[in-house]
């Protein structure tokens, strides 16, 4: 049943459905919507999965290309929805940009019965513009002159039910300091965030960090981030890995990523007498660096996606 939460009372069909044994596949591409009607008529019921576009190695067998750094980049310009990549990359990259037009107008502006949907789409561009960074409810709505704080909170959850964004919050032992600290946002496709946000001299590193994130996602991880403004900041921290992505590891940034791993090394919350694995992933380089005594090893992304 598709998008089944346009239709009144699909919970006593479902339920009826389940009662006689049935097994019954949901889709919807509103997730705060489907997932609390779940919860609340289906308690204990049902299992759910995040379904994303494409991974590197699914892009990979869809377009029968080979395991690279020329592949790799491809795929964070292209992106992973299907339909995208099978009508060429210009026209590929305008189905790109309607899809956001669309999705914006039908599951938000429509649904929520926004008066307007200019400031939701300014915010959704300017947010696909500064992936993987920690942007405040504040300064976004003084910044891009939107109507107030509370509003811009609601616009961008908006956008996350619309699975449209994802948000990776600060790491933090201190449950207060996780909600206020300012989240980092991240677009649900690379390929959607390159085709709304045009630029001659694309930043292959904002988009390589969106693509691990997406690929941890998948995996089931809920990453964080980890930082001391205005001194370090690790870009992913789960219970196993602390994980860096740069397009490359250069003399000029080499002792700020590896400070930001050798830091989140140390942070709490890791599996008991099982340390993190330090990683740096980059286009297309490979390493072992020896930091404090700790082994930090540098790989491809494009094997490490793959």
């Amino acid at each position: 049943l598709d998008e089944v939460q346009e239709v009144p009372e699909w919970q006593r069909l479902v339920r009826a459905l389940l009662d006689k044994g049935r097994r019954v596949c949901l889709t919807g591409s509103n997730a705060s919507l489907l997932g609390r009607e779940l919860g609340s008529k289906l308690t204990g019921r049902h299992l759910s999965h995040e379904v994303y576009p494409f991974s590197y190695r699914e892009f990979l067998e869809f377009t029968a290309q080979q395991p690279g750094a020329a592949s790799l980049q491809e795929y964070l310009a292209r992106g992973g929805f299907a339909a995208a990549l099978s009508a060429g990359v210009e026209q590929g990259a305008v189905l790109l940009r309607e899809l956001l037009r669309d999705v914006v107008q039908r599951d938000i502006v429509s649904r929520h019965a926004l008066r307007a949907s200019r400031p939701l789409m300014t915010l959704m561009l300017h947010l696909l513009a500064h992936t993987g960074q920690p942007l405040s409810l504040q300064s976004l709505a003084k910044g891009l002159a939107l109507p107030s704080v509370a509003q811009t909170g609601r616009m961008i959850e908006y956008l996350q039910d619309a699975w449209l964004l994802l948000a990776v919050p600060r790491f933090s032992t201190k449950f207060k300091q996780r909600v206020v600290s300012p989240p980092k946002y991240y677009a649900i496709d690379t390929g959607l965030a390159a085709a709304n946000t045009p630029n001659p001299t694309p930043d292959l590193g904002r988009r390589l960090e969106n693509a691990v994130l997406l690929h941890l996602r998948r995996l089931g991880e809920s990453p964080t981030f980890a930082a001391m403004p205005n001194d370090w900041e690790c870009d992913f921290v789960t219970p196993t890995h602390a994980i860096q992505s740069c397009a490359r590891l250069t003399p000029e940034n080499r002792a700020r990523e590896v400070r930001g791993l050798l830091q989140a090394s140390a942070l709490p919350g890791g599996i008991k007498g099982q340390p993190r694995e330090l990683l740096v992933l980059t286009l297309d380089q490979e390493d072992e660096l020896q930091e404090q005594g700790l082994n930090i090893r540098v790989v491809p992304a494009w094997k490490w996606l793959d």
